[in-house]
């Protein structure tokens, strides 16, 4: 059976590198590619920045391919999740070959969880000047995540499983998180560290080798992968990957970038490895392990664009990708 794979550009360069990313998939793999739009210019063009023909496409499909989205990053990206029943964000911060790393020994996995906490969208506005955030963990989607994330661990050969939490402040709800992930360890019978969030925030520059996978709340997952991506090269370097039971999405984590957009000169190299772990998801192991050498390759070798010191094209990087697979 071919798969059905929705393609959204949306705003920037993700015009530019998700094109990049579908030139490769087309040259390994037998996908049905479908359209859709969404973004900030989809709002100015027609007033919503997710209509509904692209989120009900997405929710039917097998898997979105997805680039970045400015201002309305809120009105789309969480729907589109949410359209995907996506309840697992993984995002690999790894150093490449030939790549000038701050720490070239970085190799992190961040197991999100993708749900809830302050991403749950709860807010209110008490009066003109008070306004609040209702963060929202239970012990079912905690344990989901933690399941999620010392499986991955032991599938893909991590040794270290790292809990993140901010437990000594929000004592009750990263007390469920926190609670319910050592219970999946100790069912497990394998060794786990726990980290207090701020400090991995620097531990992680400081000796990024003593971590492998790190299990997270929302904002945590998002806060401490970013800081990663400063060890490996930047978040051009970045992949991600919205896992949901039967459906995904996957994007690039470097947004829009707007002072290179319309340039031709975005690295795609982060929606091209987002797309290797879309072909992970279908079980594709092997053609996915082809796309990240022929990534892996160009970055040692080139060509490279400008972010990486180099001079080429997102057309000439993504051709170079193709020409070694």
């Amino acid at each position: 059976m071919t798969e059905t794979i929705v393609v959204i550009k949306g705003d920037g360069i993700g015009q530019e590198v998700v094109p990049a990313a579908v030139e490769v998939l087309e040259a390994v793999a037998d996908f049905e590619f479908v359209e859709r739009e969404a973004g900030d210019y989809v709002r100015d063009e027609q007033g919503d920045p997710l209509p509904e023909d692209t989120y009900e496409t997405v929710r039917n499909a097998d898997a979105t391919l997805f680039g970045a989205v400015g201002e309305t990053a809120a009105d789309v990206v969480l729907p589109l999740r949410e359209a995907v029943d996506s309840f697992a964000n993984v995002r690999p911060a790894r150093a490449y070959p030939g790549v000038d790393a701050l720490r070239p020994e970085t190799d992190i996995v961040f197991i999100r969880e993708n749900t809830q906490g302050v991403y749950s969208g709860i807010e209110s506005r008490i009066t003109d000047d008070v306004t609040t955030l209702t963060r929202v963990i239970t012990e079912d989607a905690s344990r989901k995540i933690a399941e999620f994330g010392f499986e991955y661990a032991d599938a893909n050969g991590y040794d270290d499983v790292t809990i993140a939490h901010k437990q000594n402040v929000m004592r009750l709800t990263d007390g469920v998180f926190v609670d319910a992930a050592r219970a999946v360890g100790d069912e497990r019978g394998v060794d786990y560290d726990e980290k207090l969030m701020d400090a991995l925030g620097m531990l992680l520059l400081l000796e990024p080798e003593e971590y492998g996978v790190v299990i997270c709340p929302n904002l945590a997952g998002d806060v401490l992968s970013d800081v990663a991506a400063g060890l490996v090269g930047g978040l051009g370097l970045l992949p991600s990957a919205n896992v949901g039971a039967d459906n995904g999405m996957f994007e690039p984590v470097h947004g829009t970038a707007p002072d290179i957009a319309g340039e031709g000169i975005a690295n795609p190299s982060a929606a091209v490895l987002s797309a290797a772990m879309l072909l992970e998801h279908f079980g594709y192991e092997e053609t996915a392990g082809s796309v990240r050498t022929a990534v892996e390759g160009v970055l040692s070798d080139g060509p490279t664009t400008p972010d990486l010191g180099g001079s080429a094209t997102t057309d000439d990087v993504a051709a170079a990708i193709v020409d070694r697979l």
